[in-house]
């Protein structure tokens, strides 16, 4: 059985999507290279994060695009790996394979795109 085409998302938000989110994310989606045991792939990401007050800490996740390869390799297997987008690199955790064959990728460091509320905080405070 063929997965159905994986859910499209605008990246705009709706009014639930604003009320059920009470701090702002940042993102990336595009090109990314993913290394998972000692092999790279090609691959395209979606990527969201936040800072958590609760920890300190900034948690990054998000969904890779379903690669023939990766889920070979896989086979839906949790596997650390190395994910790196033209804005820079973070390790995380490949994990739970939705119906469409995307990995959930997720980390709690600096994430592997740029931070858009941190560099407007950054200039506020200039």
């Amino acid at each position: 059985m063929t997965p159905a085409a994986a859910p499209e998302h605008d990246g705009t938000r709706d009014q639930h999507d604003h009320d059920q989110h009470d701090h702002d994310e940042d993102g990336y989606r595009g090109a990314a290279t993913l290394e998972v045991d000692g092999t790279s792939y090609a691959v395209d990401v979606v990527l969201v994060g936040h800072f958590e007050p609760l920890d300190g800490r900034y948690h990054w996740y998000g969904r890779v695009a379903a690669h023939a390869g990766l889920d070979a390799a896989l086979g839906g297997a949790k596997r650390p790996a190395r994910v790196t987008t033209p804005a820079g690199a973070a390790d995380g955790e490949l994990s739970d394979v939705d119906p469409w064959g995307r990995y959930r990728l997720a980390g709690v460091s600096t994430p592997p795109f740029e931070v858009e509320s941190a560099r407007d905080v950054a200039v506020e405070a200039v």
